[in-house]
């Protein structure tokens, strides 16, 4: 195969919020602000522009606490997108795939006070699920109209419904932390879903889009392209008022979310602000965030609470925070054990989890750039479960980060 007009896909100039959603550098149809800097390789065969990026962390965690446990494990991903002019606009073919079923043992890693989906038929608690194989397998067309007007469509086996910000692996602001936010299944687990398809509409810097996709989340098949009806749905507004900012809020009904209470539908609600700063041999990006799952069933109510900032100085290094106030459900009184008769999962308690990290790169070849770092985390643990956890449980975790690049 033959290469032509290889080059970094870096953005150096801000992009418009039309020409970010026709770039499609991040999973599904999310955008960030229009000056977020992307690397990947991007070159060009006959017709077809290609593009590929993708990182993966190498990663050994120690946790204190009674509740406390360390693993050396893998979290990855890989993108490839090819984009063919077709008609009146621009056909897209969006692939991503991770290798975490293999290369995170036991279906999960340590997390303290993460929970969500299960391991052998038992609900996760204090740990975090790999990622699905396929990650996303999925069709874009892209259309422009009028003055300023862009349509687009999307269909995906596996994708990202309009729900939620960008997902945390593929957003600057939390480029270099290798660890899931508490809040993943309140603000963007949605990210990898079955049967999705969504309509999108922009005119200039602001976007409507709505999604029907199957509510279900992965299932511990982590090497299978999963399944099912349409019965949930979702709409997002997005808004990119100058090129450093990006908000959106968005709002869907998930139908049977959870394996282990198939009767509970849930409504999600998400709110976001990105910023995004260009620096002289750097970057800075910010997010604040908030997610909220209600019950239909119970009525029940649990909100997370964001804000992550990764700051790129002299080139090579990297300085980031992550800061969340987060509820949790009475799932962590039970544990990894098998739920009791007539249980009823509910939020009870709120956690905090106060995240700060380094890392620089250290070496350059053959368009992959690796870095060494390190992250501690402390939490805030309420007094209902400080018999379960301890007064001061904290986290470390040193990694190498691989990433794809110019």
């Amino acid at each position: 195969m033959q290469m032509e007009n290889m080059h970094s896909g870096m953005s150096m100039q801000p992009l418009t919020l039309i020409s970010q959603i026709e770039h499609h550098s991040i999973s599904g149809t999310d955008v960030e602000p229009g000056s977020t800097p992307f690397h990947m390789i991007m070159f060009r065969r006959g017709q077809w522009q290609l593009m590929l990026h993708g990182e993966a962390f190498v990663s050994d965690i120690q946790q204190s606490g009674p509740r406390g446990t360390d693993k050396l494990f893998s979290t990855n991903w890989l993108m490839f997108n090819a984009e063919h002019h077709l008609g009146p606009g621009a056909f897209t073919v969006k692939t991503m795939f991770s290798l975490e079923p293999a290369t995170i043992s036991g279906r999960r890693y340590p997390e303290l006070f993460q929970e969500g989906e299960t391991a052998y038929g038992l609900p996760i608690v204090d740990g975090q699920h790999p990622h699905n194989f396929f990650m996303e397998l999925a069709a874009v067309y892209d259309c422009k109209f009028g003055e300023g007007w862009l349509a687009s469509f999307y269909a995906a086996p596996m994708g990202d419904p309009a729900l939620g910000p960008a997902a945390y692996p593929h957003r600057a602001s939390a480029s270099e932390d290798p660890i899931a936010p508490l809040g993943h299944h309140l603000q963007d687990s949605t990210h990898i879903a079955a049967d999705v398809l969504t309509a999108g509409i922009t005119r200039r810097n602001i976007r409507l889009e709505a999604s029907g996709f199957h509510g279900r989340e992965p299932d511990e098949s982590r090497w299978t392209i999963q399944s099912g009806a349409i019965d949930s749905w979702s709409t997002r507004v997005t808004v990119n008022p100058r090129p450093n900012w990006s908000t959106q809020y968005s709002i869907g009904q998930l139908h049977s979310p959870e394996m282990l209470n198939p009767a509970e539908d849930v409504r999600r609600m998400t709110a976001s602000v990105s910023y995004n700063r260009p620096l002289h041999r750097g970057n800075w990006a910010s997010m604040v965030l908030w997610g909220r799952n209600q019950s239909l069933s119970s009525g029940n109510v649990g909100n997370g609470y964001l804000f992550e900032s990764t700051l790129q100085f002299a080139k090579k290094n990297f300085l980031w925070t992550r800061i969340e106030d987060v509820d949790r459900t009475n799932d962590l009184l039970i544990g990894e054990n098998q739920l009791p008769p007539g249980f009823m999962e509910r939020y009870f308690a709120r956690v905090q989890a106060y995240t700060a990290g380094y890392d620089r790169d250290i070496w350059h070849v053959s368009h992959v750039s690796a870095a060494l770092g390190a992250q501690v985390t402390a939490y805030g643990v309420p007094s209902l479960l400080q018999p379960d956890y301890g007064t001061h449980p904290a986290g470390v975790v040193v990694f190498l980060r691989l990433r794809a690049r110019e």
